[in-house]
């Protein structure tokens, strides 16, 4: 059985291009999200992999309709795989239930791998070069104002994950989550930053 699956970010976008690619490949079960690429939690996605059996066919229009990245794409159609079912992407050359798909897939598979290892390479020489300067590494627990209001409205968007706002803040993901929660939000250790300005202008 071919089973689609489609996904938009928000729900101003429309799933009908999707859905009309989906049916016209022939599949009997469709489900849908409406979330963010990044989100954790797909309630649809997760029936569509829970209908699935082995044989099945998973079926979406994009790669990244189903990833939060290629990682993660990856592990999860290892996990398919292992179940007996197969992925086919209508926009690209991807079908594992084929030999060439399946050799297509092997190569995004090692890409994924050589990211990891590029970051894990990375890290380490950032951590050697802090140790160098006598430091124990990581990024300094610096949050400034300006930079705490930055981090209140990115978080506030949904579109923007925690990793990528503390990269581009220049902060660890563990200090901005000290100042801001995951809805933008400011905590307690916030309060003497925002109380600046408020003192400065009496």
């Amino acid at each position: 059985m071919l089973i689609g699956y489609m996904r938009v970010s928000t729900a101003e976008q429309s799933l009908d291009l999707q859905r009309d690619a989906l049916e016209k490949a022939g599949c009997r079960k469709i489900y849908e999200d409406v979330c963010s690429g990044r989100a954790t939690e797909r309630p649809g996605l997760a029936q569509a992999l829970d209908t699935a059996r082995e044989g099945d066919t998973l079926v979406i229009w994009k790669l990244d309709r189903i990833g939060r990245s290629l990682p993660h794409v990856v592990g999860l159609v290892g996990e398919l795989q292992k179940q007996g079912i197969g992925l086919k992407v209508l926009t690209g050359d991807v079908d594992t239930t084929t030999a060439t798909g399946r050799l297509v897939f092997g190569i995004f598979a090692t890409l994924a791998e050589f990211e990891r290892d590029l970051i894990h390479e990375r890290t380490m020489a950032g951590l050697a070069a802090a140790r160098a300067r006598g430091r124990a590494g990581g990024r300094p627990r610096m949050m400034t104002r300006p930079k705490l209001k930055t981090a209140m409205a990115m978080m506030a968007d949904r579109e923007n994950s925690a990793r990528d706002v503390a990269t581009q803040l220049g902060v660890s993901l563990s200090t901005l989550y000290a100042y801001v929660d995951s809805k933008g939000q400011p905590r307690p250790r916030a309060a003497d930053l925002l109380k600046k300005r408020s003192v400065a202008a009496k």
